[in-house]
């Protein structure tokens, strides 16, 4: 895929499959912290970084994106480790490069919500635009072939990274998404359709959804999005089973409780692999061109989402077949024995 690039595969017609998800896979396993979700296993554990983008790229991902979500210079500050910012960037975007050099896919550098961006506010505009320079430059240096701009409540914050890409960019593809809270518009007011058409014809190349909502409750948006935008749209919802009362992750509430699933209780709303193929049905056929999974994602996920775009990954040998289940399969592997004594008790 590397010889054709991100604009290029668009302009072709072509799918893009991309899994995010690293925050949450890595706070799973132990490696950052809940709250703060700092990508510190950057620097930490570089080797378990580099592992993760084969992973997904052994499912199904095309494009390794590099693992500088929150690694800006606010959210290194927070843990005391603001110095070492433009380290942890420049290990995640070469550990990224070379995973996608070594197997075809595209890099993608990665900004995103700033934490300190307010309207209006010229101090905190002109913070956030440094935070988005630095972290442009360097993917640039890198040899990014292009930047994901993501997860931005408001507008006007979408549109300042948009602009920095240009600016600081040196002409690399844009994909800029937002990610819908509890209501149907932007933190300053826009209808998502409306901001995703104000960003398309300021000049990115994609634009789109992500995080926050899981596939039912994003779909209704996404459809109303491709009915303004021109060009390709993206859609990379959490795989959690939201609902039109609890329409995001961090609005789901744990039954037994009462209390916010989210973080920590989150994976008792997880989404199964048929829910997640259906999911991915419905965006390719609403016409998604850049699809995946953000917050919660998996390889079996990421998986199952290249496979009903049309792929077969490398991981594609390794479905699941139950036909050959000594219990539950065909008559070749079922043994009678088993089947007359354990099935009728399950």
């Amino acid at each position: 895929m590397s010889a054709e690039g991100l604009r290029e595969r668009l302009r072709n017609k072509k799918d893009i499959v991309v899994a995010e998800g690293y925050v949450f896979e890595f706070e799973r396993r132990g490696y950052l912290r809940a709250g703060c979700f700092v990508p510190e296993v950057v620097l930490n554990h570089p080797e378990l970084v580099q592992s993760l983008y084969e992973e997904f790229v052994h499912a199904g991902s095309d494009v390794v994106l590099a693992f500088t979500y929150y690694g800006h210079r606010e959210k290194l500050k927070v843990i005391g480790r603001e110095q070492q910012v433009k380290e942890l960037n420049l290990k995640a975007l070469k550990l990224a490069k070379e995973v996608a050099v070594k197997t075809g896919t595209l890099m993608a550098g990665n900004i995103c919500n700033t934490t300190v961006f307010q309207k209006g506010n010229d101090t905190a505009i002109e913070a956030a635009r440094a935070m988005f320079k630095e972290q442009i430059e360097w993917a640039v240096e890198s040899g990014a072939d292009y930047i994901v701009a993501e997860t931005f409540s408001d507008y006007a914050e979408a549109e300042l990274a948009l602009q920095c890409i240009k600016l600081y960019g040196n002409g690399l593809p844009a994909v800029v998404s937002f990610i819908a809270h509890g209501t149907d518009t932007t933190a300053d007011g826009l209808t998502f359709p409306e901001a995703c058409k104000r960003l398309e014809e300021a000049g990115a190349d994609v634009v789109g959804l992500n995080c926050g909502r899981g596939p039912k409750t994003m779909m209704p948006l996404i459809k109303e999005i491709r009915k303004v935008c021109k060009g390709p749209i993206c859609m990379l919802p959490v795989p959690y089973r939201t609902t039109p009362d609890q329409p995001t992750m961090q609005s789901l509430m744990e039954p037994e409780t009462g209390k916010q699933a989210f973080p920590f209780d989150l994976p008792a709303f997880a989404c199964s692999r048929t829910q997640i193929a259906q999911f991915a049905r419905e965006a390719k056929e609403a016409g998604v061109q850049y699809i995946g999974l953000c917050c919660g994602n998996a390889s079996h996920y990421i998986r199952v989402v290249a496979e009903e775009y049309g792929r077969r990954p490398p991981a594609s040998e390794f479905s699941p077949n139950m036909s050959e289940h000594f219990i539950f399969g065909d008559k070749a592997h079922v043994k009678e024995y088993h089947a007359t004594t354990l099935l009728p008790n399950m």
